[in-house]
């Protein structure tokens, strides 16, 4: 494009000099008097002048501060790669080739307990994981990319990154940047050293419990978006400690809403076909009526993923997610963070012969009930009983209240993160006046 003399003049502008000053000699820095200092210095009503002032200063900062750009471009840039990125709608082919065609070893690290399959792959430059998933209730590509520019706008430290999706007949491939860590299956419970643990304090732990008490407050009520975001998969499996803070990253971010778990409507359909079909098998064949409708009933369930032990009351008659569905996951998995125990287990009973059930909100329970000697048996001994007593009595109480069986009687994830974080603090603050001095010299020799 050529440019004309208006619009160099618009891209370099100079000051408008009068003809006393265009003919008035110019004079040594050092002389000063009243009379310059009023004309050559631009007012402040004239905007031309104050953009050429602003010009020239900004020449002189640029000039004398390289390092300071440098430093300002070299943050912008750590910035940038912090920033969510577009959402990619990847072609089958590509998720295909950099599986080898789903032939590829896979990936349990993140998801041990999930019947999800994952890979751990390089897309366009990036280390990803890569998750099978079959949607329970399909969507059109326009709403998928829709729904996915959505989720994809959402931005927090305690969330994996959702980076995109590929769309193969009835299953939908997500794909979630790599993050390094093991999952919190695997932190409290080895199987090859089941007395070890790398959580052994318990600022570990409450820094667990804040990460994800926050991370899931942003998704329920603080990502600013037109959409309630249910996540649907928190369990313990689903959560990766990074190390050295051991910090808390969520897993499966926007998958309940790009899978249809969370379409209410869909459930209503199911009920409606399945009683239809109930009637016309009545109908034809009244001999079998009663079993022909319960074996009619039976194969009628509705399917979807859940986890033992997490999944709520309402949840487990219903199919359907949603917020007060998290919280009492949630409150599950700070019990099981706290005991080390799993959130559901079967013991043999050798008087009977037969296994008993055993919940970890019934043993938290009884806990609670016998007070402090309850609460210092049930919390993980490998914490060595070194902990607050009375902010223990406290969460565990809180956790109770999220897994309680009416979900209007659990409380809000927001309250949830607010009073964790309170006892975060008053937990840093006990952790700092036990904590051995350092810069202390012992000396045992003789005087």
């Amino acid at each position: 494009m050529c440019k004309t003399k208006k619009a160099t003049d618009a891209s370099e502008p100079r000051p408008v000099l009068s003809r006393s000053q265009r003919t008035r000699p110019r004079h040594s820095p050092g002389a000063q008097s009243s009379s310059l200092s009023h004309s050559a210095i631009p007012s402040s009503s004239n905007p031309t002048s104050d953009l050429y002032t602003s010009s020239l200063s900004y020449t002189k900062a640029t000039s004398s501060g390289t390092g300071t750009s440098i430093s300002s471009r070299t943050s912008l840039s750590s910035l940038r790669e912090s920033l969510p990125e577009n959402p990619h709608i990847y072609p089958i082919s590509e998720i295909r080739a950099a599986t080898n065609n789903f032939l590829a070893k896979r990936y349990s690290s993140s998801s041990s307990a999930s019947t999800a399959a994952c890979w751990r792959c390089n897309l366009r430059g990036r280390d990803t994981v890569v998750f099978q998933r079959k949607f329970r209730h399909k969507i059109q590509t326009s709403q998928l990319k829709e729904r996915l520019s959505v989720i994809c706008r959402s931005h927090h430290m305690s969330i994996i990154k959702l980076l995109g999706a590929s769309v193969s007949g009835d299953h939908i491939y997500l794909v979630y940047e790599f993050v390094e860590g093991s999952n919190l299956v695997d932190c409290l419970r080895n199987p090859r050293n089941p007395s070890f643990t790398v959580l052994s304090n318990w600022m570990s732990r409450m820094q667990i419990a804040t990460d994800l008490a926050h991370g899931i407050d942003y998704v329920h009520n603080k990502t600013g978006l037109n959409l309630s975001i249910v996540h649907n998969h928190i369990k313990s499996s689903s959560i990766i400690v990074t190390e050295p803070s051991f910090n808390a990253k969520i897993c499966h971010f926007g998958t309940a809403q790009l899978c249809g778990e969370t379409e209410e409507e869909v459930a209503v359909e199911t009920d409606t076909s399945k009683r239809e079909t109930e009637i016309e098998e009545i109908t034809e064949e009244a001999n079998a009526t009663s079993l022909r409708k319960l074996k009619r009933s039976d194969s009628g369930d509705r399917q979807f993923e859940g986890v033992r032990g997490y999944m709520s009351p309402e949840f487990r008659s219903s199919g359907v997610a949603t917020q007060k569905s998290d919280v009492f996951s949630f409150g599950v998995v700070v019990l099981e963070l706290f005991s080390g125990e799993e959130a559901l287990k079967y013991r043999f009973d050798k008087k009977t012969g037969n296994f008993v059930r055993t919940s970890l909100m019934d043993t938290a329970e009884a806990a609670t009930a016998e007070g402090g000697d309850g609460l210092r048996r049930w919390i993980d001994r490998r914490l060595n009983d070194s902990f607050p007593v009375d902010v223990a009595q406290k969460l565990i109480r809180l956790a109770l209240d999220c897994v309680h069986v009416d979900p209007d009687k659990r409380p809000d994830m927001g309250r949830v993160a607010g009073k964790i974080s309170k006892l975060y603090l008053e937990s840093k603050k006990w952790s700092d006046n036990v904590n051995i001095p350092t810069g202390i010299s012992v000396s045992l020799a003789p005087r």
